[in-house]
C-alpha cells in the first residue's frame, strides 16, 4: 500500500486566525500550526482592533487570541465575535495564567484557555477539540479559578479603575465616562475596598494581577 504523502492535507482543514502582538511569536505559532496535516493558518494580526473585520472576511473556525493586545483586548474581542460570529470558536492562549482572566474568557463566550508555555501539539489538539464542541481549559489553572472566587468589582469598577491609569485625575475620568466627579470617587474607594489597597494605584496593580481588569 502506497503511504500517504507528507504534505498531504484534508480537503477541509481547520481554518485558524492567529491575533498575537509579539512578531516572532505570531511567526512561529503559524508555522508550527502550518505543519499540522489539518490545520491552516488564513490570517494572522497584532493588534486587536483587526479581529472581528478579519473573521468576518476570512471566516475562521478558530480564532486563537491573546489576551493582552494593541486596541481592543482578546477578552473584548472574544464577546464581540460571540454576536457577530458566532459560528467561530474562540481559543484564548496566553502568557498570563490568571483566575480572573479564565472567568472573564468564559464569561466572553471562549471555548478554550491554555498559557503559551504548552507544546504545540497540545495546542493543535486543543483547536480540535473546540471544533467538536468540547472546552478546553488549562487544569491548573481551572483548580485556581476555582479557588480564586468570582471578580469582585463590579462592571462600572472596572471601567473607572481602566480609566485611571497614567496619572488621569478624578475630573479626568469623569470627563471620559460621563459620570461626576463624586460617583467616580465613590466608584474608586469602593474598588480600593475590595482589592483591599490603600490607594487606586494600587488596586489598579492588584486587579491586574489577579485578572480582574
Amino acid at each position: 500500500m502506497n503511504e500517504m504523502p507528507r504534505d498531504h492535507r484534508p480537503a477541509k482543514c481547520i481554518r485558524v486566525l492567529l491575533a498575537e502582538d509579539q512578531g516572532m511569536m505570531r511567526g512561529a505559532l503559524a508555522l508550527l500550526l502550518g505543519m499540522e496535516r489539518d490545520i491552516e493558518v488564513v490570517a494572522q494580526l497584532g493588534s486587536g482592533d483587526g479581529i472581528v473585520d478579519a473573521v468576518l472576511v476570512h471566516r475562521p473556525d478558530v480564532a486563537l487570541l491573546d489576551i493582552e493586545l494593541p486596541g481592543m483586548s482578546g477578552l473584548d474581542a472574544a464577546a464581540e465575535l460571540r454576536v457577530r460570529a458566532p459560528d467561530c470558536r474562540v481559543l484564548i492562549l496566553t502568557t498570563f495564567g490568571r483566575p480572573g482572566y479564565l472567568r472573564r474568557a468564559m464569561e466572553a463566550g471562549a471555548a478554550g484557555f491554555l498559557v503559551k508555555d504548552g507544546p504545540v501539539e497540545e495546542l493543535a489538539e486543543a483547536i480540535r477539540r473546540v471544533l467538536t464542541g468540547e472546552t478546553v481549559v488549562d487544569p491548573a489553572l481551572a483548580a485556581a479559578a476555582l479557588s480564586a472566587g468570582p471578580n469582585p468589582l463590579t462592571a462600572r469598577e472596572r471601567e473607572v479603575l481602566n480609566a485611571s491609569v497614567e496619572g488621569a485625575t478624578v475630573a479626568d475620568i469623569a470627563g471620559r465616562l460621563r459620570l461626576s466627579e463624586s460617583t467616580v470617587r465613590n466608584y474608586l474607594s469602593s474598588a480600593i475596598g475590595k482589592t483591599g489597597t490603600r490607594n487606586r494605584a494600587e488596586a489598579v496593580r492588584e486587579a491586574r494581577q489577579q485578572g480582574w481588569l
